[in-house]
């Protein structure tokens, strides 16, 4: 197994050069993020012959989520995507002696979107959302907020400062029957996904397959913060999605939540939203259906190891 230490990544990057991170987050990540991943691949099995790699191909993901799974961009991004699979396949062949399992699985499926929630403003508009005045607009006060939400494609999680039942419950019932909104789960409901974790919000909210959620608190766009327009996974409550949009009058990311087109999370409760797992070659599968923490054990028992 390779280690990815600081000197394995300088060996990477003077062999094959650097590339910015721009090219793999926001409106700038492009086709040839996957081709420097493959490549970084490939080196290491030349240099170093680790006997497993977890490789991360995004492509799908961001063409589906700008433009809409049954999109033409979205079909392209297939088409692409195979061509580095097929000369990853042929490198990595070429380092080895041994015949090579590879195993190729799905995170989520992209759902079509044409519709968005935004938690944060619901909360805001209850009371329960504090904000703080800065020389660049409205910053969200995490510590004086009753509650907050923190969003990540089609689900929320709503944290309760003061940890009262009491307000956890004012916040769910915002969300019950709200359009965009399927599932709104309190408490020991969280179990229905496994989602009764210490560190889940006190409130989870699961979207419609059309609809997903947005961070965004201000009411009004000249009273967003200056961060909104950039690419700042660190300050904004969740991942944004618009990241990968351009806007050429603002210069910056557009603060219009309706650009995206494709979202996941939203509980695959039917075939047509689960992803596949694949194998070069016959191995067990636990199942059906595989889940996606059925990964990890299914490649700790190839190498022989029990958990």
């Amino acid at each position: 197994m390779l280690h990815a230490s600081a000197g394995t990544l300088r060996a990477i990057a003077q062999g094959l050069g650097r590339f910015s991170p721009a090219t793999f987050l926001g409106a700038w990540s492009e086709y040839k993020i996957e081709r420097g991943i493959a490549a970084s691949a490939a080196f290491a099995a030349r240099q170093w012959q680790p006997k497993f790699f977890y490789i991360y191909l995004p492509h799908l993901d961001y063409a589906a989520q700008r433009n809409g799974p049954e999109s033409a961009a979205a079909d392209a991004a297939i088409e692409e995507l195979d061509a580095v699979i097929g000369k990853l396949e042929n490198d990595l062949s070429e380092a080895y002696d041994e015949e090579l399992l590879w195993i190729a699985a799905g995170e989520y499926v992209i759902n079509k979107v044409n519709h968005v929630t935004f938690p944060n403003r619901v909360l805001r508009e209850a009371g329960l959302l504090t904000m703080r005045e800065h020389e660049d607009g409205e910053h969200l006060d995490f510590a004086a907020s009753r509650a907050f939400a923190m969003v990540d494609h089609q689900l929320a999680h709503i944290y309760v400062n003061d940890g009262g039942e009491e307000t956890a419950e004012q916040a769910a019932k915002l969300f019950r029957g709200r359009p965009g909104i399927a599932e709104v789960l309190v408490g020991a409901q969280r179990s229905r996904y496994a989602l009764d974790h210490p560190r889940s919000g006190d409130v989870i909210l699961i979207s419609t397959p059309d609809s997903w959620q947005a961070y965004y608190w201000w009411l009004s766009d000249d009273r967003a913060p200056r961060f909104a327009r950039t690419v700042d996974i660190h300050r904004k409550p969740g991942y944004d999605p618009v990241e990968l949009f351009f806007d050429p009058a603002a210069k910056g990311i557009p603060l219009d939540a309706s650009l995206v087109k494709g979202s996941h999370g939203a509980p695959a409760v039917d075939r047509s939203r689960r992803s596949v797992i694949l194998a070069s070659e016959p191995i067990m599968f636990p199942g059906p259906p595989v889940a996606d923490t059925d990964v990890f054990g299914i490649v700790m028992k190839h190498f022989g190891i029990s958990i």
